[in-house]
């Protein structure tokens, strides 16, 4: 009996723990195109949460973006969110604040076009949209395996999708895995060769980086709404997820320093 009962205990604590960070999804889109992916993605994070005992909240209010609120989060995940996406200035320096307090954030495909008159936005995300290339099979490279966020992704990934371009690109970052650019199809290679600027045949598609206080890892990929069930994208959205939790430690406000959104950076 003794032991049936400090089993039961320990099985009860494990569960705990393993359900002790709490994540927003966050999908509000901007005025202009909105991905009909979005509530694939949604529910694909919801599921990979119950799997994973990490609770999932979901919202396109950007009340949310509140000190108080935002400290119940051990990481924002933006799901092809697009165009400005807070109604207010103060709700970007919430936003920014939570960053500086150690918060994480995981950005999904169209992030990069988020915020694009944000200049401290586009620096916490890496880079800002230019283009992409039209839907269609192309190669992507591992280039970091053992990365913690790599997992189980492919070193060679010939994945049908959207290949991202961006301009802007922050020096912080740390290139993941990038768009084997040469494997495109060559009828778009006037604008293939005018986006992708000064970076030759390898294009950056996912990265990470530490961000003035806090955590980031981003993913160009999971345009198609069937990558939401698709057992190898799930994976590696579920790593980023993973790898961004376990870089995040308390929430501390105290440690945020900007008083207004396009405070400069501190290094």
């Amino acid at each position: 009996m003794i032991k049936t009962t400090i089993l039961f205990l320990f099985c009860a604590f494990s569960t705990f723990a393993q359900h002790s960070f709490s994540v927003l999804v966050y999908t509000k889109n901007g005025t202009g195109y909105v991905h009909d992916n979005i509530p694939s993605a949604v529910a694909a994070v919801q599921q990979l949460g119950k799997e994973n005992h990490f609770k999932v909240d979901v919202s396109a209010d950007p009340s949310v973006f509140e000190e108080k609120n935002l400290s119940k989060y051990k990481l924002l995940i933006f799901t092809s969110t697009n165009n400005d996406v807070f109604d207010n200035d103060q709700q970007r320096l919430a936003f920014r604040r939570y960053m500086e307090a150690g918060g994480g954030f995981v950005g999904v495909h169209s992030v990069t076009g988020t915020e694009r008159k944000w200049n401290w936005f586009k620096m916490m995300v890496g880079e800002t949209f230019t283009w992409h290339a039209k839907f269609q099979p192309f190669k992507v490279i591992n280039i970091a395996p053992s990365h913690s966020s790599m997992k189980g992704v492919p070193l060679k990934w010939t994945k049908e999708d959207e290949c991202y371009f961006g301009a802007e690109l922050y020096p912080g970052i740390q290139t993941l895995m990038m768009h084997e650019v040469s494997s495109l199809d060559i009828s778009q290679k006037d604008l293939i060769d005018k986006n992708k600027g000064v970076f030759g045949n390898y294009f950056p598609a996912v990265w990470t980086q530490n961000f003035q206080g806090g955590h980031v890892w981003i993913t160009t990929l999971g345009h198609a709404k069937e990558n939401y069930q698709d057992p190898t994208y799930l994976n590696h959205l579920l790593q980023g997820i993973n790898f961004i939790a376990k870089q995040v430690n308390k929430i501390d406000f105290s440690k945020a320093f900007a008083k207004g959104k396009d405070d400069g950076l501190r290094f």
